[in-house]
């Protein structure tokens, strides 16, 4: 029995499906894997939400800096040297103006950050994504929003707060714009 070109041609279209089938899916399957493990922060809009990945963070110019905060008991928390870049830089980048945000963390903390402050030269607010060298997912705080004036120290007194370290927010998950 001979077969008809049909049949042949038919044949050959199978296997290049089950080729395309076996080459494709897992690619497909690996990227989509490979994208679910990068970091992002979440910038939450009234007309949706943009997700920001890290090499997207640190495509953006970047501050290193050392940074302390004091808390509400006084104590002086979370000193080291972070890498990250201004949330006024960020929202920029977005085509988004520097207004008031909530930053929100993955656990539920929040804490509202008024623009005046985004905005203050002399203590920068910086979303950060490396600290003392070690970036995330290797550094479990992190993305974190972090306040980093040129000396490093953020006391309660000059920063206008009960507890200048609240203002330190730890993997930060989402920053909700204001209106």
């Amino acid at each position: 029995m001979v077969l008809g070109q049909g049949a042949v041609r038919r044949g050959y279209i199978a296997v290049w499906m089950v080729l395309v089938v076996a080459v494709v899916v897992p690619t497909a399957v690996r990227l989509v894997m490979w994208d679910a493990d990068t970091p992002r922060i979440t910038i939450v809009r009234v007309d949706g939400e943009i997700r920001v990945a890290l090499d997207e963070l640190k495509a953006l110019p970047m501050v290193s800096r050392t940074g302390d905060a004091q808390n509400q008991f006084g104590n002086w928390r979370e000193g080291g040297m972070y890498t990250g870049v201004l949330l006024a830089d960020l929202l920029s980048s977005l085509g988004e103006e520097v207004r008031d945000v909530r930053v929100v963390a993955t656990d539920g903390y929040s804490i509202a950050l008024e623009a005046w402050r985004i905005l203050d030269p002399e203590y920068p607010v910086v979303l950060a994504y490396a600290m003392d060298g070690v970036e995330i997912p290797d550094w479990e705080d992190g993305p974190r929003l972090v306040v980093l004036p040129e000396d490093g120290a953020v006391s309660n007194e000059e920063y206008g707060a009960e507890s200048a370290g609240s203002f330190w927010v730890k993997n930060v998950d989402q920053i909700v714009l204001g209106d």
